[in-house]
């Protein structure tokens, strides 16, 4: 279904934030964080974040260039377990996301039906009465939902772009995020103005990510760093098999 593109969406925003700022060759220190150059900063927030055994990413804005916006709240580890929702802006709906294992678990409401499934998709949304679809992960119908809620896949969009990223990278003053002290870093590049709010303790994740400029405005908070996904699975009276709403026939892949 295209709306299931939603979630995918979601994950690439973020992504995108991450490899634009954290690109570069890795280099280490073992003390005086704060007084390393932005290279290495970024560095460093890169491989921590690569390090990661799961995250809790919280997404909001667009990217620009005619892309809706979107907020993202996304709990994920490297075995493909996730848990979250994702809304669109306005009214044009909102999609909660459980996976477990090889199963996936989805639950449109009824404005994103109708305007992402424009057509059926207030049919399907009535069938549904406000249960879950549920369906295997091996499902291409509901393969962007599986791709976004994989930090391998995360972790691979980041990585497969190092080295990529253009533009000056310059550090700010030491500043507060979330009550986590930090300290930012910006690359500059094709209109745009892209930072990492890098924490200065424990492994030196990144704690905020955005990005500014050409219409883009977008942000991607990062919490929860090798915490268990939360593991509560809808209940059998409340899905749907996805085959049994969209018939036996496969989509594309």
């Amino acid at each position: 279904m295209a709306g299931q593109r939603t979630a995918a969406r979601a994950a690439a925003c973020a992504a995108v934030v991450v490899l634009t700022v954290t690109t570069g060759v890795t280099a280490r220190a073992d003390d005086g964080f704060e007084s390393l150059p932005a290279q290495r900063i970024a560095d460093r927030s890169r491989d921590a974040l690569l390090d990661a055994r799961s995250v809790r990413l919280r997404a909001h804005g667009d990217l620009g260039k005619g892309q809706e916006a979107l907020t993202a709240d996304l709990a994920l580890d490297r075995e493909g377990n996730c848990a979250g929702s994702v809304r669109l802006g306005g009214d044009k709906g909102s999609v909660k996301i459980v996976k477990r294992g090889g199963t996936v678990w989805v639950k449109p409401d009824a404005d994103f039906w109708k305007n992402q499934v424009p057509v059926g998709g207030s049919t399907f949304g009535a069938i549904l009465a406000g249960r879950y679809l549920k369906g295997a992960a091996s499902d291409a119908r509901l393969r962007p939902v599986v791709d976004a809620c994989d930090l391998n896949t995360f972790r691979q969009l980041v990585s497969d772009n190092a080295d990529t990223a253009g533009g000056t990278l310059t550090k700010g003053a030491v500043t507060t995020v979330d009550g986590v002290r930090t300290v930012p870093v910006t690359r500059r590049a094709h209109g745009q103005e892209l930072t990492a709010y890098v924490d200065t303790g424990g492994r030196h994740h990144p704690v905020r990510l955005t990005v500014r400029g050409d219409g883009a405005d977008a942000a991607v908070d990062f919490s929860g760093f090798d915490r268990p996904v939360p593991s509560a699975t809808p209940a059998a009276k409340d899905t749907v098999d996805v085959s049994a709403l969209l018939g036996r026939t496969p989509a594309p892949s």
